[in-house]
């Protein structure tokens, strides 16, 4: 238990130290409001000189000692020692024990940990697993085989800050990144913004709309799925792109992302005038796309997607 709290300990450290030295640089993308602290925790450790060393180091050793790989000092340093306890770790799990700690590593280590430390009694659905989230009813459904398993209430993204819909996979999974996460975080593979399912140190907004686009659940929820998905694991979030929350379409412009900038380049390429990327996302193209369309369609000048635009789509 002593150990359990001081993981949770360091990461707290750790989010107090990205929110005081990276605040802000995450505004004007949609994304979860701690994507800094998501991309400082994606690390690579190897030994070198000067050594790597930080609080994500000493969660790594936390979590290392837990396992009873790591038998060292818990200096936050990437050493010897504990690069030795990784790539022992390494092939117990089949994986090249080079001591390198790297993506695949880090994934195989959250795996194990959370299994030692669960508190769970329900067992993992028998079948394949999927997640089906509706935004409107707030409610995250685990699937076995397509059929319902569990639910869960969640909290999801805010009107303005809408949580993506659509069908995506697990990109990647973590634990313990600091108290905005709650316990656990799985990321999603949303092409227009960095997005996922974590826990929360918020469990009075669960039920509601509250995020910048991720899906909250109560930590012990997190918890309990955490196990069940993997990177690759199906994720079906649904509700009407255009109408989230409910309110009118929106009026959209260059640098605009989103499920709703999606279905518009779908259905501008459909009709021959957009050949650029599909992916929620509107840059140039996009913006010449819609000024062809709106010149073709007998509409005033403008680069604007509105209510004529959106009635000539057929939206």
């Amino acid at each position: 238990m002593q150990i359990i709290k001081s993981v949770y300990f360091l990461a707290a450290i750790s989010f107090f130290y990205v929110v005081f030295f990276h605040a802000g640089m995450a505004e004007g993308v949609p994304q979860c409001e701690l994507y800094q602290q998501i991309q400082d925790n994606n690390r690579v450790f190897k030994v070198q000189q000067p050594c790597m060393w930080g609080t994500d180091v000493a969660l790594l050793q936390h979590m290392l000692k837990e396992l009873d790989y790591y038998h060292g000092l818990i200096n936050g340093k990437y050493e010897e020692d504990t690069a030795l306890a990784v790539s022992h770790f390494q092939e117990a799990q089949g994986i090249n024990p080079d001591g390198v700690f790297n993506e695949i590593t880090r994934q195989a280590l959250d795996d194990a940990y959370c299994l030692s430390v669960s508190k769970s009694d329900v067992p993992p659905p028998p079948g394949e697993v999927s997640i089906l989230i509706d935004t409107f009813l707030r409610r995250l459904t685990i699937l076995s085989d397509g059929e319902p398993y569990k639910q869960y209430a969640v909290a999801v993204g805010e009107g303005d800050t809408p949580t993506p819909v659509g069908n995506f996979k697990v990109l990647r999974k973590a634990m313990n990144w600091g108290t905005g996460f709650g316990t656990r975080w799985i990321g999603l593979t949303v092409e227009w913004g960095i997005y996922g399912i974590h826990g929360t140190n918020k469990p009075y907004s669960i039920g509601s709309y509250a995020s910048h686009g991720c899906i909250r659940m109560n930590n012990a929820d997190v918890e309990e799925i955490y196990p069940w998905v993997k990177p690759g694991t199906r994720v079906i979030i649904v509700d009407n792109p255009f109408q989230y929350q409910p309110k009118e379409f929106r009026t959209m412009r260059r640098d605009t992302r989103g499920g709703d900038v999606l279905e518009v380049q779908k259905r501008l390429k459909r009709l021959g005038f957009y050949d650029g990327p599909i992916d929620g996302i509107w840059g140039g193209a996009m913006e010449e796309a819609v000024k062809k369309f709106r010149k073709a369609r007998g509409l005033p000048f403008d680069d604007a997607i509105d209510s004529k635009v959106y009635t000539k789509l057929g939206l």
